[in-house]
């Protein structure tokens, strides 16, 4: 989860390339759920919104929800 100005190819590139960090360990990352804001700030808020829910159920209905 994260927010950026960055495309979103160009953002897994990244978590897919040689670096450290928390990202960095694991090389079959694969994008499964996004969104699109116009601004980076938006971004950021939703981001927190999503964090505090704090629920891997919350989440796995947000994503279920948006394949349909």
């Amino acid at each position: 989860m994260g927010h950026t100005s960055e495309s979103l190819q160009e953002r897994l590139r990244k978590h897919l390339s040689n670096h450290f960090g928390f990202t960095g360990k694991t090389k079959d990352w694969i994008v499964i759920y996004f969104e699109e804001f116009e601004t980076k700030s938006l971004a950021y808020k939703r981001e927190l919104e999503v964090k505090k829910w704090k629920s891997r159920i919350r989440v796995e209905k947000l994503i279920k929800e948006s394949k349909k």
